[in-house]
């Protein structure tokens, strides 16, 4: 076993603090990654939250970069001191009709999460990226372009993967009238895409002072959702919605401002759900979901992230930092994705 280390919660309620932890071995296919930074996500939180007296400790931490610094024996496309990144799957039964379509976010038999999951292999938990070193396997790990900065890459692994699938599966390019919901971590990726594939973007939101912001980001246009006039006005107009709201919330105006035949794209799954059945009736419109991506649907990310200059614009902290860094994103209180700074020098906070 590896000696590693990283932030864990233990006992619900408490802080992340440092821990001391053993990663697996390398298999033949394997890479180890020396971690430089990671993602702060929402999920992340979801996970604290739902962290129960008994569970086996857990670290967080699904998006990250970092440097290879092993190899597995059979391990063709990745070298020592490459610049690599992972999202948030790290394996998957690659037998089902999911994973040979490329789509292993969709495996049958459910994928392998990079934490919070079970390694299908040998039944362990795996343990996520707030640590000094991940071990994946060969297929889950990505190349980094040069050319990205990598704190503001960590995020695409999971926030950029997430929109950037529903774009493509919708044709989303020239011609394409696109709004994007919500301007969070998900929502400044989405209206970055979208612009960069040729689209006209709107954003729609309940906070007037994000104008500004949307505008920077390269949309075209704000909407005020609450506004129920301006709403009105765009009924029957846009080609394909994208949805990246988390907060409960009514889909029937943005399924009634899509055009005939449209899709609304829905990536935050509230706990209920009402839909007037009129919206979706009239015009013939789709309402989807999405999540995740898979392998060759990331790699294509990556690629266009590269030739467009794209990366999260984001807000880096030291990992030490990471439970403030918490709870001002539960205020909501960043532009738009904390990411953690794994700094070596933190290996003495704990006893190797």
């Amino acid at each position: 076993m590896r000696s590693t280390w990283g932030y864990a919660l233990q006992v619900p309620g408490q802080d992340l603090a440092p821990w001391k932890f053993d990663r697996r071995d390398l298999r033949p296919d394997d890479v180890a990654i020396a971690v430089t930074h990671c993602g702060l996500c929402h999920s992340d939180i979801h996970a604290v939250d739902a962290f129960h007296a008994g569970d086996a400790p857990l670290v967080p931490g699904h998006e990250f970069v970092g440097t290879v610094s092993e190899i597995g024996h059979e391990v063709t496309r990745f070298a020592v001191g490459d610049a690599v990144a992972v999202g948030n799957i790290v394996d998957s039964c690659g037998e089902c009709g999911s994973c040979r379509a490329g789509q292993e976010n969709y495996c049958a038999r459910f994928p392998t999460t990079t934490y919070g999951g079970t390694d299908r292999h040998d039944g362990t938990p795996t343990r996520g990226a707030y640590s000094g070193e991940y071990v994946a396997g060969e297929r889950f790990v990505y190349h980094l372009p040069e050319s990205l900065d990598p704190a503001g890459t960590a995020p695409l692994m999971c926030a950029g993967a997430t929109v950037w699938e529903p774009l493509r599966r919708w044709e989303v390019g020239p011609g394409s009238t696109v709004g994007v919901v919500g301007l969070g971590g998900l929502g400044h990726l989405a209206v970055k895409f979208a612009k960069a594939l040729g689209a006209r973007v709107a954003v729609f939101t309940t906070s007037p002072g994000k104008e500004d912001a949307a505008l920077a980001l390269g949309a075209d246009e704000v909407i005020v959702s609450t506004d129920a006039t301006a709403m009105a006005a765009q009924n029957d107009r846009f080609s394909f919605i994208l949805d990246t709201a988390s907060a409960d919330h009514d889909p029937s105006p943005y399924l009634r401002a899509l055009r005939m035949d449209a899709t609304l794209c829905v990536l935050g799954i509230p706990a209920t759900w009402s839909v007037d059945p009129m919206s979706l009736l009239v015009g013939r419109k789709s309402l989807a979901s999405a999540g995740s991506a898979g392998t060759p649907g990331t790699q294509d990310m990556l690629d266009f992230c590269a030739r467009h200059g794209i990366t999260a614009d984001v807000e880096t902290v030291p990992l030490s930092q990471v439970n403030e860094a918490m709870q001002r994103l539960r205020r909501n209180d960043v532009r738009y994705r904390f990411v953690l700074d794994v700094d070596e020098s933190e290996r003495g906070l704990v006893d190797l």
